[in-house]
């Protein structure tokens, strides 16, 4: 195969089907087949926002499983054949960020997100994976899929959001948007030990897997303004921890407001529309109160996949609650992509998968 065909972004508000020349495999690097993908509101937020600037012809798509197609001459662990999961973030491991312990920042500010930003993504008949050996995990044999690609970006970046807020055994925590991302955030707070978890949203499909991955209270933002219900709740203390992972610019000034003195507020959304983030200056404390603001992107890497399947594989968490909608063949790419643009209220995630 000397082309592949790949559904890109043409440019803003632009998106359909091109043909390219097939990546070349560097030394290290790895071109991988998908067999899992799924769209992301980020691909969204890419064609339809401008969030990232204007993209000409590039493949969009950055949640992957995949089997390996061809391997470069220095690759140790990976051959032809090999099924993988393979991370939304690709470091390279190498670089300075990497080694004070920011790898999603390599060579620059969100320079660790390579697919569908600075190269071609994964929706297309192949992709190329930097660094392999750093950059693939081993899909095992007992996990599907179609389960695994919740790994690759939703799962890591909401566990990563409750990882940055810096949960202690029994502490409080608000999750404002229980989107895939913010019900990823639901689960990690409860494996880092949350006592109550306030998850915050209202969509009947959404709630209910909220409440399953551990989520004590249900706070629905049309009953009125978040901050206040959740300090009603708690009696007027607060919340210990914070994570956005949806909502809007007024997020912000709610989730300052329900944050005790002392607390992190940890976001993992993608903003995006407005050129300045509101932070309200009394209920920040006059920028005094030890109100933390934590940000991150999403960690990623063979570690971090590894054991993300780890704790699939030992039922610390179930992904397959998070799969709405089922596609298969490369070809209903587009269409689980629109869904993800429309957002219809039975929608959690989509995956399309692809036969070997």
């Amino acid at each position: 195969m000397t082309t592949f065909k790949g559904f890109a972004m043409k440019g803003l508000n632009e998106v359909g089907w091109i043909e390219k020349e097939r990546p070349e495999c560097g030394r290290r690097d790895a071109i991988v087949r998908p067999l899992a993908l799924s769209p992301c509101t980020s691909d969204i937020h890419t064609v339809w926002e401008g969030a990232i600037g204007d993209r000409k012809d590039m493949i969009l798509g950055h949640e992957a499983v995949g089997i390996v197609d061809e391997v470069g001459s220095d690759v140790v662990d990976f051959k032809p054949g090999d099924r993988v999961i393979v991370p939304a973030i690709t470091p390279d491991w190498e670089d300075e960020a990497a080694q004070r312990g920011f790898s999603s920042q390599t060579t620059e500010p969100l320079g660790g997100w390579k697919f569908s930003n600075f190269k071609d993504g994964v929706f297309g008949e192949c992709f190329h994976v930097n660094l392999a050996d750093a950059n693939l995990a081993k899909l095992p044999d007992d996990i599907k899929p179609e389960t695994a690609v919740m790994l690759s970006d939703m799962f890591s970046t909401g566990m990563m959001g409750a990882e940055n807020a810096k949960i202690k055994l029994g502490s409080s925590v608000a999750v404002v948007g229980i989107g895939p991302v913010g019900l990823c955030a639901v689960a990690g707070s409860a494996i880092l030990g949350a006592g109550r978890i306030f998850a915050v949203g209202t969509r009947p499909n959404c709630v209910k897997v909220a409440k399953n991955y551990g989520a004590t209270d249900i706070v629905s933002y049309k009953e009125g303004p978040v901050d206040e219900q959740i300090l009603d709740l708690t009696d007027g203390k607060g919340v210990d921890s914070v994570i956005i992972a949806g909502g809007n610019m007024n997020t912000w000034n709610q989730a300052i407001a329900m944050a005790k003195a002392g607390s992190v507020v940890s976001n993992v959304n993608y903003l995006s529309g407005e050129d300045t983030v509101p932070i309200p200056r009394v209920e920040w404390g006059c920028g005094m109160a030890n109100k933390d603001i934590a940000t991150g992107l999403c960690p990623g890497g063979r570690v971090r996949m590894e054991r993300l399947a780890d704790l699939v594989r030992y039922g610390r968490i179930d992904p397959d609650q998070l799969v709405t909608h089922k596609f298969k063949g490369l070809d209903k790419v587009e269409e689980a992509l629109m869904l993800m643009k429309d957002k219809p209220k039975d929608l959690i995630k989509p995956v399309v998968t692809i036969e070997e």
